[in-house]
Parts: structure tokens; C-alpha cells; sequence
């Protein structure tokens, strides 16, 4: 069985198949933050769409944060630390990528386990 939540014309906001869900790429509602800013927005949606779909942030299985600009790792990373469940981090790849449009500076990709 597969439940999509939030679905668009383009794309679901989360899947949920099997004992997994999949978090689409998450960005800024207010993307004239700085990146440790955006980064705090864009975990508080994983939260809420993982939450949604049943789950929480200590079933986070693969994370994949894509920044525009990699000179911001440092900032990102201390936001990412601060949220992350202690002894719960998942598997992380982080890239230096174009995002969508300029504003965005962080962009992060979510799979996690259903309990």
C-alpha cells in the first residue's frame, strides 16, 4: 500500500510505503533567512511531515542536505547538531548543489522507518 500526504500536481510531500517514509526535499517558507535560519525552518517541516506520517526524527534512516553555497556548512551543521536525536543520527551526505531558486540556501531530503 502506498499514502502520499500533501500531495500536488507535481510531487507528494511525503510517501509512505512499506515500513518507510519518504520525505520529499524541504526548503524555506521565509527564504530571506540565513542558512542556519532556513535550516531551522526546513527541520521543523521534516518534523511536521514525519509526525503526519507517524514517525519522529530518532527513525530518520538517510538524510541528504543539499546547500547552496558549501562555505555554510558550518552553520547548517550546528542547527542539524542541535536537532538531531543524540545517539539517533541517521546515514548524512552533504553537497554543494543549485537549488530551485537563489533564496534557497539549504535544501534537505528525508527517509525514514515507520514504527
Amino acid at each position: 500500500m502506498i499514502t502520499r500526504i500533501e500531495t500536488g500536481p507535481r510531487m507528494s510531500q511525503a510517501v509512505l510505503h512499506g515500513e518507510t517514509v519518504y520525505v520529499a526535499g524541504q526548503v524555506a517558507r521565509d527564504a530571506s533567512a540565513d542558512v542556519a535560519g532556513q535550516t531551522r525552518q526546513v527541520l521543523e517541516a521534516i518534523d511536521r511531515l514525519l509526525l503526519r506520517a507517524g514517525t519522529d526524527k530518532t527513525r530518520i534512516l538517510s538524510a541528504t542536505v543539499y546547500l547552496a553555497d558549501i562555505a555554510t556548512f558550518a552553520e547548517m551543521n550546528a542547527v542539524w547538531e542541535a536537532w538531531v536525536a543524540k545517539g539517533q543520527a541517521p546515514a548524512r551526505a552533504t553537497v554543494e548543489a543549485r537549488l530551485a531558486l537563489p533564496a534557497y540556501k539549504v535544501e534537505i531530503v528525508i527517509i525514514a522507518a515507520l514504527p
